[in-house]
């Protein structure tokens, strides 16, 4: 193989564990909960200079609930930052792992891409047969019957 980013091998135990793993995840947070990109998009967003300001005012409004009409929750509002600086650490563990996995997944295609690629070239050049004849009639299908397509392979 020409190419060859990542080598990567799981044991059927360690799926398992890793299967196990997820499924406790998904247990233990099953509180999160998914937008659509038109909510994402209506959502008052919260960066570092915002979050030093509700912070204050969170600190400022538990320090006169007087101030509040009754239908305002100093309590929610109070459990959502403790539940924020709870979970901020695993949701940055999270995102780094699905980081690497969606590489992983990337190189692992370009490899595999890269080694059919090239057996292909290695069966074109060693002539005819049925075992050609298949992988031509797959290619012509993924590149299209013109020929050479963007990264497709190069005709002889």
């Amino acid at each position: 193989m020409s190419q060859n980013l990542v080598s990567l091998s799981v044991s059927d135990e360690a799926m398992k564990e890793i299967e196990a793993a997820l499924a406790s995840l998904e247990k233990h947070l099953d509180g999160l909960i998914s937008l659509s990109v038109a909510e994402r998009g209506e959502l008052v967003k919260m960066g570092p200079k915002s979050e030093t300001f509700a912070r204050k005012a969170h600190d400022v409004l538990v320090q006169s609930p007087d101030i509040l009409p009754r239908s305002f929750s100093v309590e929610e509002f109070g459990a959502d930052i403790r539940a924020l600086d709870q979970l901020r650490p695993v949701f940055l563990r999270i995102t780094a792992l699905a980081v690497r996995a969606e590489d992983t997944e990337m190189a692992l295609g370009s490899d595999i891409m890269n080694a059919a690629l090239d057996g292909y070239r290695f069966a074109k050049s060693a002539g005819k047969g049925t075992a050609l004849d298949e992988l031509r009639a797959h290619a012509a299908v993924r590149f299209g019957k013109g020929g050479r397509g963007a990264g497709g392979p190069a005709a002889s």
